[in-house]
């Protein structure tokens, strides 16, 4: 009769442990951002990577990265399957995880690179993995075709009080300490055996999770005003908004003047002295359409008061995603062009290229929007707004760029409708605060459907709206003058960041090409 004997222990190679870690821990970012909220996610996120990559080699790192990035950015961004399906998701998932992919196989090589246990090897071995990661989130943000400056490690920290080290160091700074916390937690459990002989080292990474969590406690940005006060109110008219909507043309003009004349007889309303609508909000431009041209021009007269409004409007063959300021007795005084179109949705970059690949999806965008070129700052008397278009408020150089040219107030305007009831919003306005923060100003984030909310330069809520409700909101808001630690800082720290994780990339990768013997774990 035959026998059967089961193993005495179930045993998993390494390779399949190195997986489980890299896959969880690019599944747990996704549970730090918004509307989840699990900000601690985002530690255990980065330190399950760094564990899953310790003492491998580059190829290893590059498979173990890529299963982690795509894993991180399919978490998080799930809500871009609202608007096409699931091939963009599943697009830029795959193309960011390649670039998450180079980052951790770098990374794995420098850590190599660097191997030992000394205390001050251990130091440097933190801030290496600190800084080569902050420089991928760097190249993110930036490349291809202007990047995806999205799902950063801060952007996951903006509804905690660590958001106040953007007040020091920008959004960039806020990640490199967070992803260095990781570093040492990680560090931490690979020398435990040390740390069980020797308890004493176990203060070092106890001072660094201390001091990381205790400093933004003594930090308060100043949010009060240098230039007096504006107050401003904000729109939300609740229309079917969407690229794609099938809502009836000039639906979306008609919602934003209907909940303007309804707020206009409150109190609140007759005291704003500037009524501010989102992006888009004028769906038949008042700068190609008369028609459109009178209702806004009779809403303003009748108001008394300047609007500044979203729309789009044809300069020759171009097109561009504008904002107009239109005065009383005037018109149209100032308009900012979109700077940064998003790609794949306002434009399609290497056209023929991509419609090759998926002209069904590439063909229902049927013509792209222009770059703007000109100043997104607004003279209003002797007030000066900065004006955003929905992501670029991501963008930390063109928020930057405003406060250079003397924004003293930042107004970003925005269209969400594409994205229904998903995290997508509660996303975009935890990055209107990190940079109320860090350029010191406090940003008017008005959408046609929400989130609506008023960010004062210390990072607090003064004002925010229901989502997909008509609506309105009126504040006063401070204008500022003097330039935060981030604003002067900032450019430099990134700069520096990126150089440095160059210099350790040039000295490691001599080991991968001329070492033979090294082989993966």
């Amino acid at each position: 009769m035959p026998t059967h004997t089961l193993p005495k222990k179930l045993t998993f190679r390494p390779g399949i442990w190195r997986s489980f870690l890299a896959l969880a821990g690019g599944s747990a970012g996704g549970l730090a951002y918004p509307n989840i909220n699990l900000w601690p996610a985002i530690f255990l996120s980065l330190t399950l990577v760094f564990l899953a990559i310790h003492n491998v080699g580059f190829w290893r790192g590059f498979r173990l990265g890529f299963l982690a990035g795509f894993c991180f950015y399919l978490s998080g961004i799930y809500w871009l399957s609202l608007y096409l399906g699931p091939e963009p998701l599943i697009a830029l998932s795959l193309l960011e995880a390649l670039i998450y992919a180079f980052g951790t196989a770098l990374t794995a090589l420098v850590w190599r690179y660097l191997k030992g246990g000394s205390a001050f090897k251990v130091l440097l071995q933190a801030t290496s993995l600190a800084v080569l990661f902050t420089a991928r989130e760097w190249v993110s943000t930036h490349i291809p075709y202007g990047g995806f400056p999205w799902m950063r490690v801060s952007q996951a920290l903006a509804g905690t009080w660590l958001s106040k080290w953007v007040f020091l160091f920008g959004i960039s700074g806020l990640s490199l300490l967070a992803a260095f916390v990781a570093a040492v937690l990680a560090l931490t459990i690979i020398h435990r055996n040390k740390l069980r002989a020797v308890p004493q080292v176990c203060i070092a990474p106890l001072a660094t999770v201390v001091v990381f969590a205790v400093v933004p406690l003594l930090i308060n940005p100043p949010a009060t005003a240098e230039a007096g006060t504006l107050r401003v109110a904000g729109i939300q008219g609740n229309a079917n908004a969407g690229l794609f909507s099938n809502e009836q043309w000039g639906s979306i003009l008609r919602n934003h003047l209907r909940q303007t004349e309804r707020l206009l007889k409150t109190p609140d309303g007759k005291s704003a002295q500037l009524v501010i609508w989102p992006e888009n909000a004028a769906d038949i431009s008042p700068l190609d359409y008369p028609q459109a041209a009178a209702q806004i021009q009779n809403l303003v007269q009748d108001m008394n008061k300047p609007l500044i409004f979203g729309t789009t409007r044809s300069v020759g063959e171009k097109i561009f995603n504008s904002s107009v300021l239109w005065m009383p007795n005037t018109g149209p005084v100032a308009i900012y062009d979109k700077k940064r179109p998003v790609p794949f949705a306002e434009y399609v970059p290497d056209r023929p290229f991509w419609f090759a690949l998926a002209p069904s999806l590439i063909g229902l965008i049927s013509h792209g929007f222009s770059a703007g070129t000109q100043s997104g700052v607004f003279h209003l008397r002797e007030k000066r707004l900065g004006v955003l278009i929905c992501f670029e408020i991501a963008i930390d150089e063109i928020n930057r760029e405003l406060v250079s040219q003397g924004a003293q107030v930042i107004v970003s305007q925005t269209n969400n409708a594409d994205f229904g009831r998903s995290a997508e919003t509660y996303q975009q306005a935890s990055l209107a605060k990190l940079q109320a923060i860090a350029t010191g100003r406090a940003v008017v984030n008005i959408s046609t459907v929400g989130v609506s909310a008023i960010f004062l330069p210390d990072g607090s809520v003064t004002h925010q709206l229901p989502v997909f409700k008509p609506a309105s909101l009126v504040a006063t808001v401070p204008l500022r003058t003097s330039l935060t630690p981030a604003q002067i800082l900032g450019v430099y720290l990134e700069l520096i960041d990126n150089l440095f994780a160059l210099i350790l990339c040039l000295l490691a990768l001599p080991r991968m090409f001329g070492n033979r013997r090294v082989r993966d774990a």
